[in-house]
């Protein structure tokens, strides 16, 4: 206990503005609550609307330098980054454990997942590349280049505190722009931790502003309606997605958004079982669940559907439930008591509608928001979990009996983030590739997440791409000129 007092003492909680840390207006906060036991924390500083437009003075004020700044040396900001959150994975994981709740291995995991963003666009910094080109007719020559896109606003969630800003702010650093970015109020920590460690790194002043605050739209709004911002990013819900898209084109700002997701995991009869549970236990648990990319909802076909049910209920009915911190855990808490609240209502719902519990399904007394691990067997199409988003363990499985079958059942959703597919038949594997509307499928594995792959996607889960060859281009604009050589 004195380790955990020790790392969230040795934390900021103040707001970082133009490269210093100040009270919110007023000298008002908000509490960081420890979801394994209901307790605070610590308070961290909650700013005001005025406090947001004071970040985004900062944010226009650092830009043109930071543009000037040569590309190799914002490169060697990102790669000391990394180093930095490398040497100090320890106390970084046992941070976003006690603001998140999940175990400190998998903490661990997600630091190493977010240092790999700031190495990965180190190297994509210098790689900025433009093109010279003789005009069609040959009377003149054609001049392509790109610039960063100017100051942007970052908004992230409270599930991958550390990850989900890495992969905003390593490819905005690398491109010449500068931030505001804005943590969810569960798990502000990780992210006031990590502005220190840029810090030290080297960041300039103002390229990189904090903001903590409970008051999301009340603080945010303005700035995207301010019209000096250029971009916003957003990972979250679809519906808060969808205000936040209207509040953008006021000023056309430039925008990508990770939203919602409704993933479907299909397992066919000749798959391997042993990679088919795997994976569906990886996709369904990594992070407790409480994962955009996490597996929502498992088609099996129906040969196979026995077996594949009875393997996943006794995988999951193993895993032990409790805080983070503690040897031997495997599933820690919800980040709340909503949460926790809706991931219950959702079982309940799907057991009304006649779905069968093979595992978990009752909330366990005492202090926390747990939930266990939960297998449900025939869960009906008319179920609300079938058709939103759990954000909790719980794994429902339908039967199906043919292809087609499977792909409209997977199909049949606003959402279109990612999708699983497990079989040993190639020309399957292609063709039901194809037919899914997702942005990423995982073809035989049950993650997909990877700093140099292209992230994100279609229908209502969003727009743009973070990560990969692409990640960067969300923040760069392309400026064309027209050369006369008369």
């Amino acid at each position: 206990m004195d380790q955990e007092q020790a790392v969230v003492e040795g934390c900021p909680t103040e707001l970082f503005i133009g490269g210093k840390w100040r009270a919110g207006e007023g000298g008002r906060t908000l509490a960081v609550e420890d979801p394994s036991t209901g307790t605070t924390l610590c308070e961290v500083a909650d700013a005001s609307p005025a406090d947001g437009l004071a970040a985004l003075d900062a944010a226009v004020a650092a830009q043109a330098d930071w543009a000037a700044t040569p590309p190799r040396e914002r490169g060697e900001i990102l790669r000391r980054t990394y180093e930095l959150m490398t040497e100090r994975v320890d106390e970084l994981a046992l941070l976003m454990t006690l603001e998140m709740g999940k175990p400190v291995a998998e903490s661990k995991g997600e630091i190493a997942y977010a240092a790999e963003f700031f190495r990965w666009f180190a190297e994509e910094a210098v790689r900025i590349e433009g093109s010279y080109q003789v005009a069609p007719n040959g009377k003149g020559r054609f001049l392509v280049m790109r610039q960063p896109v100017g100051p942007c606003l970052l908004i992230t969630p409270w599930n991958f505190p550390a990850a989900m800003g890495a992969r905003k702010i390593g490819p905005a650093v690398a491109a010449g722009c500068t931030m505001v970015i804005k943590p969810a109020a569960q798990t502000p920590l990780s992210m006031l931790k990590l502005a220190e460690l840029m810090t030290e790194a080297g960041l300039p002043a103002g390229v990189l502003n904090v903001l903590t605050t409970s008051d999301s739209g009340g603080v945010m709004e303005p700035l995207i309606r301010d019209g000096r911002a250029r971009k916003l990013s957003f990972t979250g819900s679809t519906q808060v997605g969808r205000n936040l898209i209207e509040q953008a084109a006021e000023q056309v700002l430039k925008t990508s958004m990770e939203l919602g997701g409704n993933a479907p995991l299909l397992v066919f009869a000749d798959a391997d079982l042993d990679k088919a549970v795997e994976g569906a236990m990886l996709a369904k648990m990594r992070n407790g669940g409480e994962a955009c990319t996490a597996a929502n909802r498992i088609y099996v076909e129906t040969p196979v559907m026995a077996e594949f049910s009875q393997r996943l209920s006794d995988r999951m009915g193993a895993l032990t439930v409790g805080r983070g911190t503690e040897d031997g855990v495997d599933l820690g808490p919800l980040i709340d008591a909503t949460q926790r609240d809706k991931v219950k209502d959702l079982v309940d719902d799907a057991i009304a509608h006649g779905a069968q519990v093979l595992t978990g399904g009752t909330v366990a007394e005492g202090k926390g928001y747990f939930y266990p691990p939960t297998v449900l067997a025939d869960v009906p199409r008319d179920a609300r979990l079938q058709k939103e988003e759990i954000f909790g363990p719980v794994a429902p499985l339908t039967a199906f009996d043919t292809e087609d079958e499977a792909v409209a059942m997977a199909n049949d959703t606003e959402y279109g983030l990612v999708s699983y597919l497990f079989t040993n038949d190639l020309n399957r594997a292609l063709r039901v590739s194809e037919r899914l509307e997702t942005g990423m499928i995982g073809l035989n594995q049950g993650i997909v997440s990877n700093p140099a792959a292209p992230f994100g996607g279609v229908k209502q889960s969003g727009l743009g791409r973070e990560g990969g060859t692409v990640g960067i281009d969300e923040y760069l604009e392309t400026k064309y000129i027209a050369i006369n050589l008369d």
